[in-house]
């Protein structure tokens, strides 16, 4: 069985591929967050604490919300 390897044990290209792509979770999840905060309840499909919930399934919840979520202006 491999040994697991620390953070700081990982070469430097996958050090920035996790940190890439943690970033982009915590943004998009931010977004999703910010626009479900202050969008109007009639402005949302489905109930807003649902989607905040779905929110932090990992890349899918945002992008979700983002996508379907929202009703259009």
């Amino acid at each position: 069985m491999a040994q697991r390897k620390r953070f700081n044990q990982l070469p430097p290209r996958s050090r920035a591929l996790i940190i890439v792509g943690a970033t982009v979770q915590i943004v998009l999840q931010g977004i999703a967050l910010r626009d479900l905060k202050n969008r109007p309840v009639d402005q949302v499909n489905g109930p807003k604490k649902a989607w905040a919930a779905a929110s932090f399934i990992n890349y899918f919840g945002p992008i979700a919300y983002l996508a379907v979520g929202r009703k259009k202006k």
